[in-house]
């Protein structure tokens, strides 16, 4: 991806207020424009759902949660919320992209990502203070960092509508049935294994590198109706991380699951 790591000397930067519903203004990119949207009261655990809209200009992209070897993922800090104690982005199925030199995963179209928010007190869920980093990329790969500022307690329909998109466009929960093993892994190469629905004749593995390890495109080979994929492993970590895993996203011609493999 070399070409589209040339990053921009110049960040741009915008705070929006908040806004009469519960989204906020749009912060204008060379490449495209972002907002915060959520939607609806938390659930009785504090979580309230949200979505990051990235609005790209044709033929400018952005990164899926792993950008492979260089890149910028979309990333939200709510460190400066009070009412907040975390929120995690949500991804829905990428696609690979080939700009010439390396292949990577992301999005070629405007998308909606999905936000976990977590409160720290449901029944008070107050202002949304957020820092959003992500790079969308043409030729060149334009770093882009926006402050937001939500007011949590107002809510509209067209903001109900755009948060219940974003999050039925996620895949499905991994099953036995639809997901992925580790089947082996040596110093260089990682073998998995796909267990796929029936009539599903092309799939895709994107497999997110984190804790110290980093992946190479997951590479499929289909034998006897069943599919099996092989990554390079670039880097791994010589003690195993004590977290939960690494996530992969399986794209099927009969629909997308994500789940966790465990580490190797």
């Amino acid at each position: 991806m070399k070409s589209f790591c040339l990053f921009a000397f110049a960040f741009t930067t915008l705070a929006a207020g908040p806004a009469a519903a519960a989204s906020s203004a749009w912060h204008e990119a060379e490449g495209g424009r972002v907002r915060l949207v959520t939607s609806g009261a938390p659930d009785a655990g504090g979580r309230l759902q949200g979505v990051l809209q990235i609005d790209l200009k044709p033929g400018w992209k952005t990164y899926w949660r792993d950008p492979g070897g260089s890149g910028v993922p979309p990333s939200i800090d709510v460190s400066a919320s009070p009412s907040l104690t975390g929120a995690a982005l949500e991804f829905p199925p990428p696609e690979h992209h080939f700009d010439g030199q390396s292949t990577w995963a992301g999005y070629d179209q405007p998308v909606d990502l999905p936000v976990a928010f977590q409160l720290r007190a449901p029944g008070k869920p107050g202002i949304i203070e957020a820092s959003v980093f992500l790079g969308i990329c043409e030729t060149i790969c334009i770093p882009v960092q926006a402050q937001f500022s939500v007011d949590v307690a107002a809510d509209d329909g067209t903001d109900a509508a755009t948060v219940a998109d974003a999050w039925g466009s996620l895949p499905g929960a991994a099953t036995e049935q639809f997901g992925a093993t580790v089947s082996q892994s040596n110093d260089k190469t990682v073998e998995i294994a796909a267990n796929m629905p029936a009539g599903a004749e092309e799939a895709e593995l994107f497999l997110a590198g984190s804790d110290g390890y980093m992946f190479g495109p997951a590479k499929a080979e289909r034998s006897g109706g069943k599919f099996r994929f092989s990554a390079e492993i670039v880097t791994r970590p010589k003690v195993r991380p004590g977290n939960q895993g690494l996530h992969y996203t399986l794209v099927t011609s009969k629909g997308a699951v994500s789940g966790i493999l465990p580490y190797f």
